[in-house]
């Protein structure tokens, strides 16, 4: 009438089947007791190989009793003839056994060797798609190069096609400040100029505005009026003089005003559907062009003079500009010499500048030694990791080697524990066929020897257990025979072994046992990264209450 509950399944407190304890009565055999030596875990509960077990004792059983007896000495060949049509049979079932292991063993080295080739395609696949990209990069890297080139070209191209005759033209200072496009605004980096460069020169370096005294100097120095504003409501504003003209600006806003109503109009204007013709109207022709007029080529000579002029020319401005240059600097000589004396005075920032690159080369150094030590430290990391991987592999090769040994021997041992369930299932019917016919023949030998004791009777005897010490050995030499043979199929099974089976089931074993593993714990930081920040902000929630 109470329930209850435990920490454990019902798979797990679940104990062996029992076995009582039984009572054979004299005179029966049950079948049920040839299956004594059948245990829970071996060859309970019973599957098809102990069914098939159970069915051939039945008709080996069925095949003894059908056999003629002993005492008559006719029927002696008989019994050997059936004897030996009986051990083909069996020979011919443990063939078929060690031809049914043997493509099992085939099937599993088809599916390993189908594996290891899916394995390869991927892996070339991979590579043939890293190769591609490669070359894919390298032809981008071309293209842009010859992209980059073509349109140098075509900017020289556009450039001497803008002076074809050679003739040089005088700047117009006036014309390059007018467009806002041109070199003196927006030049290009291409000619030389980089705005960006040096930029650290026109910094502004004032104590008033880099120190706190400083600020706290001009913050005391400023007028009440600077801090504490005073605002003013703007007057309006007066279109018209006192005389009553309107002013210029007041006219300008009229007209802009205007401008602009007169595109709203213009933008948001629907356009009207063409109307129909109602008369003919006339087509004017257009004027036709006027003739294009044709430059008549100079002839080589007067090029050649008009470049000589020009040459000439650049040389005469160029010593001109050179006699200004040197003529203003005869006449500001004294302001030369005065810039040259404040420049002096700023050998303190220079020594200040020094030191900050003092500074920063001392930095550089020391995150210098930290890189090389931080270096240092992951080489040793990685020998140490490689250490213990090859002590890994060491052992993992050794395990696979005994895990070998193992089934080798358990497979052995399952064999001859077989064979000797076998034969025992069989000595035992043997064994009560013989007492059952013992019991008879000494009944018959109790009630010869209360007459007269017939030499028939003991030579029987002795002919039986004659039979049954040379049973005995040939059933030991036969077991010594299969052992040798079982011992040779195993070396020689071990020799065809080749190094690429080797290294599969080392590759196995590393995919099953170490990434698995590698994996989970990878896992398990990830969760306790992400569960870390819900306790943290738990912890948060119950301080801020206690609080």
């Amino acid at each position: 009438t109470l329930g209850t509950q435990t920490d454990y399944r019902d798979g797990e407190a679940q104990t062996d089947p029992c076995s009582p304890e039984y009572v054979v009565p004299s005179g029966s055999v049950p079948e049920l007791l040839t299956l004594a030596t059948l245990t829970w875990g071996r060859g309970l509960p019973a599957g098809l190989a102990e069914v098939e077990m159970i069915e051939r004792a039945r008709e080996k059983r069925a095949w003894e009793a059908t056999l003629p007896a002993m005492n008559n000495a006719s029927q002696i060949a008989k019994r050997r003839k059936m004897m030996d049509d009986m051990e083909r049979k069996e020979w011919a079932f443990r063939e078929q056994e060690i031809e049914k292991l043997q493509e099992v063993r085939l099937e599993v080295l088809k599916k390993l060797l189908w594996r290891r080739e899916k394995n390869q395609n991927e892996l070339d696949a991979k590579r043939l798609h890293d190769h591609w990209q490669n070359h894919q990069k390298a032809k981008e890297e071309k293209i842009k190069k010859i992209q980059h080139d073509c349109a140098l070209m075509l900017r020289k191209l556009i450039a001497k096609r803008k002076n074809v005759f050679g003739k040089l033209e005088r700047r117009d200072i006036i014309k390059e400040y007018t467009d806002f496009a041109s070199q003196i605004y927006a030049p290009l980096s291409r000619i030389g100029y980089f705005p960006d460069n040096h930029s650290e020169c026109y910094v502004v370096k004032n104590f008033y505005l880099n120190t706190f005294a400083g600020l706290c100097e001009l913050e005391a120095s400023l007028p009440d009026s600077v801090t504490q504003l005073k605002i003013k409501a703007p007057k309006p504003k007066y279109t018209t003089t006192k005389t009553g003209f309107i002013k210029r600006s007041a006219r300008l806003e009229v007209e802009l005003a205007q401008v602009h109503q007169a595109l709203l109009e213009k933008k948001n204007k629907v356009k009207e559907p063409k109307k129909p013709l109602r008369f003919l109207e006339k087509v004017e022709k257009p004027v036709p062009r006027p003739p294009t007029p044709i430059l008549e080529k100079p002839s080589i000579e007067e090029e050649e003079t008009e470049l000589a002029v020009i040459c000439l020319q650049k040389l005469l401005r160029g010593r001109a500009i050179q006699n200004m240059m040197f003529e203003g600097k005869k006449k500001r000589l004294e302001l030369i010499r005065e810039l040259r004396t404040t420049h002096a005075l700023q050998e303190d920032g220079q020594l200040l500048l020094k030191a900050e690159e003092q500074m920063t080369l001392a930095l550089q150094q020391q995150h210098d030694l930290q890189m090389h030590k931080l270096s240092s430290v992951e080489s040793h990391l990685a020998r140490e990791e490689g250490r213990v991987l090859a002590n890994i592999f060491d052992f993992l090769s050794k395990e696979l080697v005994r895990l070998q040994e193992e089934r080798k021997i358990h497979a052995f041992v399952m064999l001859a524990e077989r064979q000797r369930r076998m034969r025992e299932a069989e000595e035992s019917g043997r064994r009560q066929v013989e007492e059952r016919r013992r019991q008879e023949e000494d009944e018959i030998f109790k009630q010869a020897r209360e007459g007269d004791c017939t030499i028939d009777s003991y030579l029987e005897d002795i002919i039986l257990s004659g039979m049954e010490i040379t049973a005995e050995e040939q059933a030991r030499e036969e077991i010594q025979r299969m052992a040798v043979e079982i011992n040779d199929i195993a070396y020689e099974m071990e020799s065809r072994r080749t190094r690429l089976q080797s290294e599969e089931i080392v590759a196995e074993l590393v995919y099953d046992f170490l990434i698995p593993e590698a994996e989970k714990m990878s896992i398990r930081e990830k969760v306790r990264q992400s569960q870390r920040k819900h306790i943290y902000a738990a912890h948060q929630i119950i301080h801020r209450g206690i609080e």
